[in-house]
């Protein structure tokens, strides 16, 4: 009973000892009222004696006083409260841990309600996020489907600063964690990539994880932004940080104090904000004009407002993810960490599959449409192009009991023409009541439907010329659009956060639909002269520099803006000369003639033919060309894609033949292109009209195996076959090994960094073994094991006329380095062999250096990352010593030790060929690194 009485008197000993601290930390005293009023320990009396005070110093000093006059039970329970309710007295936590503070069993079957503002603003965040992320948008308005039953994951490739592969994000609660974290002091986790690949629905589905609590991460609150949406400030508007918060998410409920406020100035580290579409920012912008705002108080534009928070002026700390479209870059200092979406993977593609088509027969029908065609397959890699794919085999299913596309190539034309078609057939009337399934007719749909077409394409067109993504009520009045039309689906509401009852404001439901309805006005409009088809096309052949601006502004106070919009990207011009192209192609004629005068359509095309005819010479000859070991070299702009990309569109061979006759060059690099595995089908349609050997560089893009697919028809010119970095499987070398074998012109094969596995290096060797002018193989960085090590070493010891060969970062082992062993003795040709990063320990080193006695062609290798020690030493100095003609020997981060090394330093007296022994990194000090000091071609550094 002693005990009891001890505790009670220690509770109130604690309210009386920690009086200053209670005081001067406690914040939200809502919460504290609320819960002693419902447990009885307060009446509504005391409540208003704490509310009359003035000072909230003032007003937990009479919480205490008033609360020590109720007894110990009441002071137990007040700490209870605090104990609960963390969120809000997160200040308090420590101190409760320093007391160690336990709630007896009593207190703690009591009630707590968490009415603190704090929780009560997170609780509402989560609601509404919920339900504004529950739902995709669908074909029409009424029309939704839930996130939960259509949402797919993506290849998501985590970066580094220098865009190199740090690996894959296998999860989305790794966007938010450390993982691939480069720049720790950086503000912005860097999302990006191509249209329609899924950055959007990346976003809305990280959102509505956070809302049920199923993200892991310990933030309260999120704020989601839409980049165009700043657009809709007015430019005078000024507002505070607060008001952007509040004004433009949700705004807390019963918060008179600004505790949600304080709370996120307190700490910034609990809040999460996303702004999607960062390339979609149209507004005009004097930079150097631009003040920095840094007090949360101040007003100023929205624009500034964003800046200062992405640069970490603002609420520095907080997590930030930014989605842009590839090619907008910004500064490293500014971002923590960067991640691009590539798409699906074709194990993604069959999950889509199965989401949409719940019959399996359906499904069996849609994956042999697309096993037939490696195109299809390719375009279907990005999310947008296979939502629509997979909706119109829905759709025409559904009105006209057809299963299956066109059988001729499908282009992005095409399917966004299947779009609009779907959008149209709503106005034609419904089949009699005898017929189950209506005929389908497309010249009929899109001729019933031409007015709200026309009226569309018209709105599309004047947004893209004063580079907005946005429209008003009057804009759609003036395109003689009603309120009839907006229910066909083409353009979905925009909210712009008042209370009006009907939406003012209104956008496409994606920018690359509004590129496409663009050009078909650029086709309808027989007001204009014909050339003025061709206006986007001379904007975007303007060299452009990568933008890096605004945020170079936040970094350098020296920058200068390049151009009046900085912000602007011309990727949407791009994809309106893309489907101009297609919709003036052969192929859409009988359709567009029965839109727009045939005289006119013949004339534009005509127009459209000469310019594209001539496009790539003369950007090849605006760019610098090199004269190396491969020819007349020229590494080509972004710009040559898109427009091998129109010319695909056009489906001419004529144009494609033309095309194929301007590139001089017998050497093109197209590394780091963002070329897909769509974007193959347009290379080769141009290439395969070439009539001279290539080689080609296509290093660091995302073609995957259905590119290679597509490629095949133009392998039998290419001397050079670089596909370094493309995501390639073993069925790409299937490919490869059918087309390079039959033809043998190959002399360069780069496939680094890719997935392939033994089975794939089996077909290598047969390539090598096979093609008589192959000279360098690049294979490293792949999963090939001492099984596929075996097969190419077997092929390199038969081939007369390879002189090169890269295997860094594979997993051969001891087994695989004595295969290459008994290939390097006495080799006629090697030159040039890497075996780094191979787990070859002193067994496959002591062979190797056994068999290069007998080898007196090799100069350069290297066995960098590898495990030999001591053991292995005395064999490599022997080979030193035998000076076979060996110039460079790399066993960078081997396990050397000082004993080691000096077997080569005394071997290096009797050499006089070897320009260098490099051992960095392995198993010595400095002061032993200084003992071979006087041999300067041991190199420690």
């Amino acid at each position: 009973m002693g005990q009891v009485e001890e505790a009670k008197v220690s509770c109130l000993n604690l309210l009386t000892r920690h009086r200053e601290l209670l005081v001067s930390t406690l914040r939200s005293i809502q919460c504290l009222l609320d819960n002693l009023l419902a447990s009885g320990f307060f009446c509504e009396e005391d409540v208003e004696i704490v509310q009359r005070t003035v000072t909230k110093a003032n007003q937990v000093r009479k919480i205490l006083e008033l609360i020590q006059c109720k007894g110990e039970e009441a002071c137990e329970y007040f700490l209870f409260i605090l104990y609960k309710v963390r969120d809000a007295y997160i200040d308090l936590q420590p101190w409760l841990k320093e007391i160690d503070y336990k709630p007896s069993r009593d207190v703690g079957e009591m009630k707590v309600v968490n009415t603190d503002p704090i929780s009560r603003y997170s609780e509402k965040q989560r609601q509404e996020m919920s339900r504004d992320t529950s739902f995709i948008m669908s074909y029409g308005q009424q029309d939704e489907t839930r996130l939960e039953e259509l949402y797919t994951d993506t290849v998501m490739e985590l970066l580094n600063d220098c865009n190199q592969s740090l690996g894959f994000v296998e999860s989305l609660d790794q966007l938010l964690g450390e993982d691939g974290v480069f720049n720790p002091q950086g503000e912005i986790i860097y999302v990006r990539g191509d249209a329609g690949v899924g950055k959007s629905i990346l976003l809305q589905k990280l959102q509505n994880l956070w809302s049920k609590k199923e993200l892991q991460t310990d933030t309260i609150f999120f704020f989601k932004f839409r980049c165009r949406m700043f657009s809709i400030f007015k430019e005078a508007e000024q507002m505070s940080l607060r008001d952007l918060l509040f004004k433009y998410n949700c705004h807390p409920d019963h918060d008179p104090d600004n505790e949600v406020f304080d709370y996120i100035l307190r700490f910034p580290e609990k809040v999460v904000f996303t702004f999607d579409g960062y390339d979609e920012i149209q507004e005009d912008i004097d930079l150097m004009n631009v003040p920095e705002v840094v007090s949360p108080e101040d007003k100023a534009n929205s624009l500034q407002l964003l800046l200062s928070l992405l640069c970490g002026k603002l609420l520095k700390g907080s997590k930030k993810i930014l989605t842009t479209r590839t090619g907008i870059e910004m500064q490293s200092r500014v971002i923590r960490k960067k991640v691009i979406l590539r798409g699906f993977s074709p194990e993604h593609v069959q999950t889509y599959i199965n989401l949409h088509f719940k019959e399996q027969e359906h499904r069996d029908l849609v994956s042999v449409q697309l096993d037939a065609s490696p195109h299809l397959c390719g375009l279907c890699s990005t999310p947008l192009f296979c939502w629509i794919v997979f909706k119109s085999f829905r759709h025409l299913h559904t009105m006209h009991d057809i299963f299956h596309l066109p059988e001729t190539s499908i282009t992005l034309t095409d399917i966004f023409l299947l779009l609009s078609e779907v959008f149209l057939s709503r106005l034609v009337a419904p089949a009699s009541s005898l017929l189950k399934k209506s005929v389908r007719c497309i010249s009929e749909t899109f001729t019933v439907g031409l007015r709200p077409l026309a009226g569309f394409a018209k709105l599309a067109l004047q947004g893209l010329v004063r580079g907005s993504f946005l429209c008003s009520r009057e804009e759609l009045s003036e395109c003689g659009l009603t309120e009839e039309d907006l229910a066909l689906g083409f353009l979905r509401p925009v909210s712009d956060f008042d209370a009006s009852e009907a939406p003012a404001t209104f956008e496409f439901i994606h920018i690359t639909l509004q590129s496409f309805l663009a050009a078909f006005a650029l086709v309808l409009d027989e007001q204009g002269p014909g050339s003025s088809i061709l206006r986007f096309f001379t904007e975007c052949s303007r060299r452009r520099e990568p933008c890096c601006l605004p945020l170079a502004f936040c970094i350098s106070s020296s920058v200068k803006p390049s151009e009046k919009k900085p912000f602007a990207a011309n990727e949407h011009l791009q994809f309106t000369n893309l489907f101009l192209c297609g919709l003036l192609s052969k192929t859409q004629e009988r359709l567009m003639g029965q839109l727009v005068s045939p005289v006119l359509l013949k004339k534009k095309r005509a127009l459209l033919k000469a310019y594209l005819s001539t496009s790539v010479k003369v950007h090849l000859e605006g760019l610098p060309h090199h004269n190396g070991e491969e020819g007349k070299k020229v590494h080509v702009l972004p710009h040559f894609l898109w427009i091998l990309r129109c010319i695909f569109e056009t489906g001419s061979k004529d144009i494609a033949a033309m095309t194929a006759k301007g590139i001089t060059a017998s050497f093109i690099k197209l590394g780091y292109c963002n070329v897909y595995s769509g974007d193959c089908t347009a290379i080769n349609f141009v290439l395969q009209h070439r009539q001279k050997l290539l080689g080609l560089d296509m290093d660091n893009n995302n073609i995957s195996d259905y590119g290679v697919k597509q490629l095949q028809p133009s392998f039998c010119k290419m001397t050079v076959v670089r596909l370094c970095v493309n995501n390639l499987s073993d069925s790409s070398i299937e490919v490869l090994a059918e087309e390079l074998c039959k033809h043998k012109v190959v002399k360069v094969l780069g496939l680094y960094n890719n997935n392939i596995t033994d089975a794939g290096a089996k077909l290598v060797a047969q390539i090598i073994e096979e093609c008589p002018q192959l000279e360098v193989v690049k294979i490293g960085e792949n999963r090939i094991t001492s099984v596929g090590g075996r097969y190419l070493a077997n092929a390199v010891k038969k081939s007369a006329s390879i002189f090169n060969v890269g295997m860094w970062g594979n997993r051969i082992g001891d087994e695989g380095a004595k295969a290459f062993a008994e290939a390097l003795r006495s080799h006629p040709r090697l030159t040039n062999l890497s075996l780094s990063a191979n787990g070859i320990t002193s067994e496959g080193g002591k062979c190797l250096a056994e068999a290069l006695k007998e080898n007196s062609v090799l100069r350069i290798f290297w066995l960098v990352q590898n495990e030999m020690t001591d053991d292995a030493a005395p064999h490599w100095a022997d080979l030193v010593q035998a000076d076979t003609g060996l110039s460079h020997l790399w066993l960078i981060s081997n396990r050397f030790t000082a004993a080691g090394i000096q077997h080569f330093a005394e071997a290096l007296a009797f050499n006089t060929k070897l320009k260098e022994i490099c051992v960095k990194g392995n198993q010595l000090s400095e002061e032993e690194q200084q003992q071979f000091e006087s041999e300067k071609r041991l190199r420690f550094h």
